[in-house]
């Protein structure tokens, strides 16, 4: 019974729900308090009630009505603004949460619901040991795609296995074939379990690559998506700077991880095997299920990595990192120090300073212009700085040129097809009324390959002198190499008899389809059976990379992943200031696009380096972004909320300022500062 004195005037009775442990029933207790009270003391209060022996020190309040946590415990009731009407909740902030791996994979986590997310992705990350865990967020889908998925997957699906893990990195199967018990360490060098006394039976589900689905599985989940069932599906990224029970999240909710933000800082194969795996597996979902357009001739060049990993992990052998270059950066260091002291390079260094890169040679051209079908026509180019000339003939180099055409801030857009010798750039350029499109049309693999590489560093604002122009140059010849179909001369053709796995199983379920198709057609003059087709293109395409190693071909996946057009852009629906219809604006790792949603055309992109400072209007919602040269635009949100694209910006921008010399720590306050929004 409380006294007659507890009764004043500025007291009154609070009501507060305690939540237990996972499975005992809650208790609901009224306080006598007053608004001078601290948290702190309302908690010890609470505590002191309850008489309950147990551990209350992942407990904390959480205001329903509110939304909110009342995490700062010297605040008093009044500072809160809590009163008699206000239910409180004695909750533990670390709840069970499913979440959904990029492999396909879920696992059931205890995550904090009372930090930001963005510290929340820190420490799940850090729980399955992946680094750079700014590159990642949780991702909730729209209703309607829980609910499609649902009905696809019908009763037993490889999807619904959960795995319950605990922080500290234990894994175990929820169907008991996991033990609870087993906690593994990791190497810390390799990311992998440190003995082979690990509590897996079989590979690890979290850095083991997984097998590829049958192509009846992966039917029912290819869902051709729309521009608009883009932008609604990337709505979903939950605000970085609130909390999880803030954003509506409830216990044992299943969120997406994923990669959120394409530029991946520092990969090495020595510290992220983890990272690796599952940006691995983020990419060949997205190729499976066509969330980003690729051609045939890529379709194949994947397909045939699949194979090739899936060779390599189902093989009998331990996978290990043993085989990878062991790199010490600090002998890479002091090494280029050495040489640039001893002055071995200084004749080629100064001549490196002095001399201006020039490419020069005959190439093709070709400007589309409406109601015209010229063919490609040959001029004599010189590529400068960022800039290209070209001219009627090498004689006419002295004189003015034809066009120049000035390549910071434009598009490259490969227009190729190994198979077929078609080599082909497609340059679009920013103008004041959209974007200038020019076809640029090369003879050979090794021309195209510098050509393409000059161009992307010049839309950078960068020139042929940079040391990564080089590296450039040989990334495209691989990657052009990867995509020949045509057998080595003097090789045999594949025999199909030798793929262990059905083909459909590495290509789209339309490509699958388009394949079969094709072999029902020439079944009458051929004796191969069903797959066959696609089996020999996927054999003939695995000749040029059968003697990569694990993770030189998941990287070498990741790459190719890297080099596609459409890679790492996120569209949003939105209206521009002073337009009457909505458009598309897509968000990439260093440029916004501005597409039109009827067409699907490009109409202008603006860069992220040439951005001088943006703000948001919260309350009309309208993001305004300046650029240099006294550009600016306008927009608002159509298919999300304004701090979704705004947080998007000003992450990439965030991420930007990264430096090797950070020693993996981050400027958490500056994320906040540039995503946070209002606060």
């Amino acid at each position: 019974m409380a006294t007659a004195a507890e009764y004043g005037h500025n007291s009154w009775e609070l009501s507060v729900q305690v939540d237990q442990r996972e499975g005992d029933e809650g208790m609901k207790f009224k306080l006598r308090v007053k608004g001078d009270l601290h948290v702190g003391g309302l908690m010890l209060k609470l505590v002191e009630k309850i008489k309950a022996p147990q551990d209350w020190s992942d407990h904390a309040i959480w205001w329903e009505k509110r939304s909110c946590w009342l995490l700062k415990t010297h605040w008093t009731l009044d500072k809160y603004g809590v009163q008699a009407d206000a239910d409180l909740r004695y909750t533990p902030q670390h709840k069970p949460l499913c979440i959904q791996l990029p492999n396909m994979k879920t696992i059931r986590l205890p995550v904090s619901f009372s930090c930001v997310v963005f510290k929340a992705v820190a420490e799940i990350c850090k729980a399955l040991n992946i680094r750079r865990s700014e590159e990642l967020s949780l991702l909730k889908l729209p209703d309607d795609q829980k609910k499609k998925k649902k009905k696809d997957k019908g009763p037993e699906s490889v999807f619904d296995e959960i795995l319950n893990m605990d922080m500290a990195g234990g894994i175990y199967c929820s169907l008991g074939l996991y033990s609870k018990t087993m906690t593994p360490t990791y190497d810390p060098d390799s990311g992998s379990p440190a003995s082979s006394t690990s509590l897996w039976f079989g590979e690890n589900p979290v850095t083991a690559c997984q097998p590829n689905l049958p192509q009846e599985e992966l039917a029912k989940l290819f869902k051709p998506l729309t521009m608009e069932d883009k932008a609604a599906i990337n709505a979903g990224w939950l605000d970085s700077s609130r909390s999880l029970m803030e954003q509506g999240i409830q216990e044992n909710d299943r969120l997406l991880l994923r990669f959120k933000y394409h530029c991946f800082f520092d990969l090495n194969p020595k510290y992220d095997a983890v990272r690796i795996t599952q940006l691995y597996e983020q990419a060949r979902w997205a190729i499976l299920l066509e969330e980003i357009d690729c051609t045939e001739e890529e379709m194949l060049m994947f397909a045939s990595l699949q194979y090739h990993i899936c060779k390599l992990t189902l093989s009998t052998e331990p996978l290990t990192n043993s085989n990878e270059p062991e790199i010490d950066e600090v002998e890479a260091a002091l090494s280029n120090l050495e040489s640039t002291l001893e002055g071995r390079n200084a004749d080629k260094i100064l001549e490196d300073i002095t001399d201006i890169p020039k490419l020069e040679d005959t190439l093709k051209l070709f400007r589309p212009k409406r109601l015209t079908l010229k063919p490609y026509k040959e001029y004599w180019f010189v590529f400068r700085d960022t800039t290209i000339s070209y001219y009627k003939n090498k004689e006419s180099a002295n004189k003015e040129p034809i066009e120049q055409l000035h390549l910071r801030g434009c598009e490259v857009i490969p227009d190729v097809n190994v198979t077929e010798k078609k080599f082909g750039l497609k340059l679009l350029m920013p103008a004041a009324d959209g974007m200038n499109e020019v076809y640029i049309r090369c003879d050979n693999e090794t021309q195209y390959a510098k050509w393409k590489a000059a161009c992307i560093l010049a839309s950078k604002g960068k020139t042929m002198a940079y040391s990564s122009y080089r590296t450039e140059v040989k990334n495209i010849q691989s990657f052009l190499q990867m995509k020949s179909l045509a057998p080595p001369p003097g090789q045999a053709a594949p025999d199909v008899e030798s793929m262990e796995m059905k083909a459909e199983c590495f290509v789209s379920p339309r490509y699958a389809r388009k394949y079969k198709t094709k072999q029902v057609k020439i079944q009458s003059r051929h004796t191969q059976k069903g797959q066959d087709m696609l089996t020999t293109r996927i054999l003939e395409a695995l000749h040029n990379i059968s003697q990569l190693s694990l993770m030189e071909a998941k990287m070498r996946f990741i790459q190719a992943w890297q080099s596609l057009p459409e890679f790492g852009i996120k569209y949003y629906i939105v209206r521009f200031r002073g337009s009457k219809k909505d458009e598309l604006l897509g968000i990439s790792y260093n440029r916004l696009i501005r597409i039109d949603m009827s067409t699907g055309l490009l109409v202008t992109t603006w860069r992220f380096s040439n951005i001088k400072q943006w703000n948001v209007n919260w309350e009309i919602k309208q993001v305004t972004i300046e650029f240099d040269q006294s550009v600016s635009i306008a927009f608002s949100c159509q298919s999300c909320d304004c701090k979704v694209v705004h947080e998007y910006i000003g992450g990439y921008i965030f991420l930007s300022t990264r430096s090797k010399d950070q020693n993996e720590t981050l400027d958490e306050e500056l994320f906040h500062k540039l995503t946070g929004g209002q606060d």
